[in-house]
């Protein structure tokens, strides 16, 4: 009983990254969710209670795999530079993975106070993740220039969420300039 409840909510978990992946925010209803995955729309309630539920659940269970992934890309190379680069391009990079999309579908969405400060820990350890390159770099303040840099990230993100005119890899090099080198490039 317990696998089938188990196997039932990763069903559900993967309908809704495909639907905010699919649709954003919008189309995340607990009606969707009971046709992409069969079961009754009262079934869906017996795993989440609400949509926000749902989402808190999605960026505890997709976040720390997106963020592993850039800490191993990171982890490949020995420079801060390198590294700092590495966390740029990688998170750029998973934009189009269907975790990614539904992250950032999440983070614009309207969510409960739990759901936010999930959100904002999850944040919280990926600008983690440069912190000491950063120093090594020579900033004076590394934890602020990290959250700046993520927000740049963030920005390039959506830029590319939008179906920029410009390539992705013109958006990923102009953004890892901007990190790296500045205003001016």
């Amino acid at each position: 009983m317990a696998e089938h409840r188990s196997m039932q909510r990763a069903a559900l978990l993967d309908a809704a990254r495909s639907l905010l992946s699919e649709g954003g925010t919008e189309a995340l209803t607990f009606p969707a969710l009971a046709e992409r995955t069969g079961l009754a729309r009262s079934s869906v309630y017996e795993y989440f209670r609400s949509r926000a539920a749902v989402v808190e659940e999605l960026c505890e269970v997709d976040f720390p795999v997106w963020a592993a992934e850039v800490a191993v890309a990171m982890e490949r190379v020995g420079a801060p530079e390198d590294k700092v680069e590495v966390y740029v391009r990688r998170q750029l990079e998973l934009v189009g993975d269907r975790r990614h999309r539904a992250v950032v579908a999440i983070s614009a969405s309207e969510l409960d106070a739990g759901a936010r400060e999930k959100i904002r820990a999850a944040h919280g350890g990926l600008v983690a993740m440069i912190v000491d390159a950063l120093a090594e770099l020579g900033h004076d303040r590394p934890r602020l220039a990290a959250m700046l840099v993520q927000g740049l990230v963030d920005a390039a993100v959506r830029r590319l969420e939008l179906g920029a005119a410009e390539e992705p890899d013109v958006i990923a090099d102009a953004a890892v300039a901007m990190v790296l080198r500045g205003v001016p490039g």
